[in-house]
């Protein structure tokens, strides 16, 4: 990445990206077919809403990766809580085997920050998740 990647507003320079990791209750391999593809729909409808780019996103049977750039003030808790939320809910609505789980996802997540050195890094590991 180079300095045309930052994001300029009134008064700031930014480029905050993050590498989120969570999974499903119990770790659960029920991330896939219809459930992925509408779980994938979902993410990425919710982060346009907030104005947040996916960089890369990964749906694999029993955790996601996301790859995201935010805006300085939005914290990666409230990116995973809404990605959570909105996932949980649509999905157990609409795929009725998904009630068996107490809820749709474990409290725990996993974050991290990417800089500009290792953001290229992040991606194409998340690439090369996918292809799995």
């Amino acid at each position: 990445m180079n300095n045309d990647n930052y994001i300029r507003d009134e008064h700031r320079v930014h480029l905050v990206i993050y590498h989120l990791i969570w999974c499903p209750k119990r770790r659960k391999a029920v991330l896939v077919s219809e459930v992925k593809t509408e779980c994938d729909k979902l993410i990425r409808e919710k982060c346009n809403q907030m104005g947040w780019q996916v960089l890369e996103l990964a749906v694999q049977p029993d955790h996601i990766h996301l790859f995201v750039r935010v805006f300085p003030t939005t914290p990666a808790s409230l990116v995973v809580k809404e990605c959570k939320g909105i996932t949980g809910y649509f999905l157990r609505k609409k795929f009725k085997e998904l009630l068996k789980l107490p809820c749709m996802w474990t409290k725990s997540y996993f974050a991290s920050t990417a800089g500009t050195v290792s953001a290229e890094t992040i991606k194409a590991y998340i690439e090369a998740q996918s292809k799995v």
